[in-house]
């Protein structure tokens, strides 16, 4: 993935650095002016950084999760203007363990239904595990794979406190750094933000992780509309 960078390879890693040890990450604004680099740029390579930070969907969460979708609709990113573009439904996954709450994956999805449902929870949820959502009935199907599946009422997200404070958190998150939301890389921003979720307690390893994972990748390039 550092292959035909337009930059030095040590620009690169202090990118790479920027991006996955910065609380709350870094915008492509920030890091062209950092860098002093054009935005687009930055904005490419930090695409590719997004590519890495895919899960390897080899630990699928486990004991009780909590499930639910939410829509995310904000301005596009780079683009100035009152415009809001279109929703997009996002399905997100939230493991609950002893002291308070774990890992998490989250998956852009066309409808709320159980054809849409079901490739998430099988590349990320036990089938063992204990799964809570609402009543939505597009979850109903999948008591039949995940038979310890349980729906309670939303309560307006009352009764799904930790996840309501996980879904704000990561609009919040979207709204403040990057303002920016498109379709077509939406997901590349909810990879970005679960993997220093999921490894906010290892913050001293998950640099070297990632700068592996880009090393070890084949190279790939930017795919846009006018490749289509």
């Amino acid at each position: 993935m550092f292959d035909k960078v337009k930059f030095s390879l040590l620009t690169a890693m202090n990118i790479v650095f920027k991006i996955v040890t910065k609380k709350k990450g870094i915008s492509t604004l920030e890091l062209s002016r950092e860098f002093e680099l054009r935005q687009k740029t930055c904005w490419s390579f930090k695409w590719k950084i997004q590519q890495a930070m895919q899960s390897s969907k080899q630990n699928p969460l486990s004991g009780e999760v909590h499930v639910d979708e939410f829509y995310i609709g904000q301005p596009e990113e780079q683009k100035r203007g009152s415009s809001k573009g279109e929703k997009r439904l996002v399905v997100v996954a939230l493991e609950k363990v002893a002291d308070g709450v774990g890992r998490s994956y989250a998956q852009v999805i066309e409808n709320a239904a159980a054809e849409d449902f079901k490739p998430f929870f099988n590349s990320y949820i036990q089938t063992e595990a204990i799964v809570i959502t609402d009543e939505r009935r597009g979850y109903l199907p999948l008591k039949k794979e995940y038979r310890h599946l349980k729906q309670v009422p939303s309560n307006e997200g009352k009764n799904f406190p930790d996840m309501h404070i996980h879904i704000m958190n990561l609009k919040g998150w979207l709204r403040g750094i990057h303002h920016h939301c498109s379709k077509e890389h939406l997901q590349g921003y909810l990879d970005e933000y679960h993997y220093r979720y999921n490894r906010r307690n290892a913050m001293n390893t998950m640099f070297d992780l990632l700068v592996k994972k880009m090393a070890e990748n084949k190279p790939i390039r930017l795919i846009t509309k006018r490749d289509n």
